[in-house]
């Protein structure tokens, strides 16, 4: 007699073994669910789906091919070679890859004449040579007012020039974007403009001490009389040098080359001011030349590192001293303030450039070493004392002295 199977759960149908589910199917379609394993790792693609993925690949990879084959490979494998080395392709093959610029990579130094500018194109050459960036300088040395042409000629040259650059040249402010360029950084340096004139004055009659002819060779044409003319005569009896235009000479650098700029009065000043504000990364004062030196170290380390270390240098020191203009005079009291007068617009804009720049200072936590300033003379508006065109600065870069003490010192 079989024994009945008891089952304590009378109605329930049996549990069954639990099977993990799966994108193939179940357990009851057999083998082939095993199968079709390896399209379980794309479950939102159809077969259908697959195969455009895989033409559209084929295709990226004939099209990168075809590229290669007519332009080379794409830029981020050349840095990617460049970076590693060993790139007999990248050797071959088109240009490297763009090198890194400072920042910013285009300073135009419209140095004026008689602020140390001498000192400072001597640095420059050094510097140059040290830290690799490209010093252009000029033919013309005597020439800062250009005719239109002349600053589209000018301005195209300076821009295509190799980067990072620094240009440098006696000349009036250019504006750049007027013509469809990409401004420049400007710098500078002005002094007292009373010391300036007189600087130029002596400067012009007898040199410096790098040679007792070379005044000679500067003024060939200069009479004796006006060699050896008094100075307190030539300001007291108004001649041409010692009177307006002639001594409105700093404001036309920073101003530009509208005409307007060349007359004295309001308008340029104001114009020369907003250019400082808008153009100018750093104008200095001569009187204060380590201060300055500093500033352009920390504002442009690419141009200017290491400059002050090379300005204290002893060696360099003997050859600034070369740049001293010699026999200079001072005038009599009576002279001075009459320069006061006629100079009264240089000295407003001298004193807001000298404000500016203690400002700058004070920012960057550099204290003032020089003495207490002067107090600023009583000025009133004088009547126009000459109406002649200005004539062209007389000023030349002695470019082939500069050139001699530049081989010395890299030796």
């Amino acid at each position: 007699m079989k024994k009945q199977p008891q089952h304590s759960n009378r109605g329930c149908p049996e549990p069954r073994p639990h099977v993990a589910p799966s994108a193939g199917g179940g357990p009851g379609q057999g083998g082939d669910w095993r199968r079709r394993r390896p399209l379980s790792l794309l479950p939102f693609l159809s077969l259908r789906d697959y195969g455009f993925c895989m033409a559209a690949l084929l295709l990226f990879c004939l099209g990168s091919l075809f590229y290669q084959l007519n332009g080379g490979p794409p830029h981020f494998l050349l840095d990617l070679r460049h970076y590693l080395g060993n790139s007999t392709y990248l050797d071959d093959h088109g240009p490297p890859p763009r090198k890194v610029l400072p920042f910013p990579s285009q300073v135009v130094y419209n140095r004026v004449g008689k602020c140390g500018s001498r000192t400072v194109v001597l640095l420059l050459r050094i510097l140059s040579e040290r830290h690799g960036f490209n010093l252009v300088t000029s033919d013309i040395h005597n020439k800062t007012r250009l005719t239109k042409n002349e600053q589209m000629e000018l301005i195209k040259n300076i821009s295509t020039a190799e980067q990072p650059y620094l240009f440098t040249r006696h000349v009036h402010f250019l504006n750049f974007s007027r013509f469809g360029g990409e401004q420049p950084v400007y710098i500078n340096i002005i002094r007292d403009p009373v010391n300036r004139f007189l600087s130029n004055y002596f400067f012009r009659r007898f040199g410096d001490w790098r040679g007792e002819q070379n005044h000679m060779i500067r003024t060939p044409t200069m009479r004796q009389e006006e060699r050896y003319l008094d100075i307190n005569v030539c300001i007291l009896e108004n001649y041409p040098e010692c009177s307006n235009p002639r001594l409105f000479y700093i404001i036309p650098y920073f101003c530009g080359q509208h005409p307007k700029c060349r007359e004295p009065g309001e308008w340029a000043l104001e114009r020369a001011k907003l250019n400082v504000n808008e153009n100018f990364l750093l104008v200095g004062i001569l009187e204060e030349l380590e201060d300055v030196l500093l500033l352009l170290e920390r504002f442009l380390p690419h141009y200017f590192k290491d400059v002050l270390s090379i300005y204290k240098n002893p060696e360099h020191r003997k050859l600034g001293n070369l740049t001293v203009t010699v026999k200079k005079t001072v005038p009599s009291p009576e002279a001075i303030q009459i320069l006061y007068q006629r100079m009264r617009y240089e000295y407003e804009f001298y004193y807001y450039v000298k404000e500016q720049f203690h400002l700058l200072k004070r920012k960057f936590g550099l204290k003032s070493h020089s003495s207490e300033p002067h107090p600023r003379p009583e000025f009133f508006i004088p009547s126009p004392l000459e109406t002649e065109e200005p004539i062209d600065d007389e000023e030349q870069d002695d470019e082939k002295w500069l050139e001699d003490i530049y081989k010395r010192e890299l030796k």
